[in-house]
């Protein structure tokens, strides 16, 4: 018995040691034919080496997106120091930085949070933008996801163009339109009164109810379909044996829509709605402006607005500090949506 023990764990012993020399060996081949005793004397490369070996073997890929950096530098870091105005007494010919600077510390914060106009400013900015945020972000998901469903290409590929081809008109085009629409004597003005209604017609841009209505749901006829190209891309990343999957199972396209096609693009919806809500009080003020009638400046006077009027008054530091101040607030919803993303779906940006 004591043999048969000796023999069974001298044979435990070979076989251990042979797959130990087995393991040696397939190390040494796949470090260039080194030794195992060389392999256990060489150390181990420091991180700086490690990055230095990976940069000279991948380091020409970062050439590709240098044209890129130049320009985020140049355009959007290179002009930040503006800001400083914010905190000055500013007029133009002024230096920013400088011995005759006159630094006036939050005076300018305070002068905009002291006017009287300021809390409906920030409303008005919050509500037609949060408003087109509800309207506007599942719009192109819910196009995405129909545009995806159609079979013959030709009906596809014609209601892609349709739906694109809004995007490419201007603003100032597109307003020309509303205008000529529901304006004072645009073609609704002209059929109300056709029709029995009020001898001036409806006059929706003299209507400071009419003004949210008519800047979301037109700037979502222009964009819907622009916005939806990134999500039929991810959708035609989807392996089509789901979906074959699905069938055998029973479920019907609308089951799949929801089954299959929407957790496919989900991670695109999250980086999507990050980025959204980081703008969300980007408003701009350009298609404001073009809409804006002395009737409807009860909703459509907006911090964008208020920002354009001090810079065409002269009031530079006023108008930065109210800038910034929308800045502020864009960044800290781009903070919680990231960090809300993160603790909810597991995905963020950073």
């Amino acid at each position: 018995m004591k043999n048969n023990s000796v023999a069974e764990m001298t044979a435990e012993q070979t076989l251990s040691e042979n797959d130990l020399l087995i393991e040696q060996a397939y190390e040494a081949m796949a470090n260039g034919g080194e030794s195992p005793t060389e392999i256990k004397n060489t150390k181990s490369p420091s991180k700086w080496e490690k990055w230095k070996q990976n940069f000279k073997r991948r380091g020409w890929i970062l050439l590709f997106i240098l044209p890129a950096l130049i320009y985020v530098f140049i355009f959007c870091y290179g002009p930040m120091y503006g800001i400083l105005v914010a905190f000055q007494d500013y007029m133009p010919g002024d230096k920013i930085i400088g011995s005759g600077t006159q630094w006036i510390g939050f005076g300018n914060f305070k002068t905009f949070f002291s006017d009287p106009n300021f809390g409906t400013y920030f409303l008005n900015t919050f509500l037609l933008c949060i408003l087109g945020f509800l309207v506007g972000f599942p719009l192109p998901i819910i196009v995405a996801l129909l545009l995806n469903s159609v079979r013959p290409k030709k009906i596809k590929k014609g209601l892609q163009i349709l739906y694109y081809a809004p995007h490419f008109i201007s603003l100032v085009v597109l307003v020309g339109m509303l205008k000529l629409i529901f304006g004072s004597d645009g073609l609704l003005d002209q059929l109300s009164i056709k029709f029995g209604g009020d001898a001036n017609g409806l006059q929706l841009f003299l209507k400071p109810e009419a003004f949210r209505p008519l800047f979301i749901f037109s700037g979502n006829w222009q964009d819907f379909g622009w916005s939806a190209i990134i999500y039929l891309a991810a959708l035609s990343g989807v392996d089509p044996a789901l979906h074959e999957a699905a069938k055998v199972d029973g479920a019907s396209r609308f089951r799949r829509i929801f089954s299959v096609d929407l957790p496919a693009i989900l991670p695109t919806i999250v980086m999507l709605m990050i980025l959204s809500i980081g703008n969300l009080m980007s408003c701009g003020y350009e298609k404001v402006l073009l809409m804006q009638t002395g009737g409807n400046l009860e909703t459509s006077e907006i911090l964008s607005t208020y920002v354009y009027g001090g810079l065409m008054s002269g009031q530079y530091g006023l108008s930065t500090a109210s800038g910034l101040f929308n800045s502020v607030i864009n960044v800290a919803l781009l903070v919680i949506a990231n960090f809300t993303s993160k603790k909810l779906a597991n995905q963020s940006m950073w």
